[in-house]
């Protein structure tokens, strides 16, 4: 298995993952609307954040994962938000979200972050597990989020 920070040549293979994720979370962005999020990432990756693509020893893309950078006040230090993580279905088993967290927490650690964050559905109990078996730490917090009219 490889782990390679997205690049242009790769929007083809990661646009069904991207797809797949977001059918997941019963949620249907345009395809233009998630090449855009991936090429602005891809512009400007020392600020904005990377998109990371797991292929298997074959080169079919199997998963990715997405980082964006923020910082913590609390820590007063930057940190990696991992937005999102995805394996295909076929492929859930094989090592690759394991993969891809210890490629996302390489990433994090030099970019400078002291830490990388994500959060999944109260429900989502297969990934919980992974997250668990990785030493993930359960945090205690209530999210919100305030709707942006145009």
């Amino acid at each position: 298995m490889t782990i390679d920070m997205v690049r242009e040549e790769h929007l083809e293979a990661l646009l069904p993952l991207m797809r797949g994720y977001c059918e997941f979370y019963e949620v249907s962005p345009s395809d233009d609307d998630l090449l855009a999020l991936s090429r602005a990432l891809i512009a400007d990756p020392e600020r904005e954040g990377v998109q990371l693509i797991a292929r298997d020893d074959g080169g079919r893309a199997i998963g990715f994962a997405t980082i964006f950078w923020t910082w913590s006040t609390s820590s007063a230090a930057r940190i990696g938000t991992m937005n999102d993580l995805y394996v295909a279905p076929e492929d859930r088993g094989s090592g690759a979200a394991d993969a891809l967290i210890r490629a996302c927490v390489d990433r994090v650690r030099r970019h400078g972050g002291v830490r990388l964050e994500w959060q999944t559905a109260l429900d989502n109990r297969r990934a919980q597990a992974v997250y668990d078996r990785v030493g993930g730490e359960r945090e205690q917090w209530l999210d919100y989020s305030l709707p942006v009219s145009p």
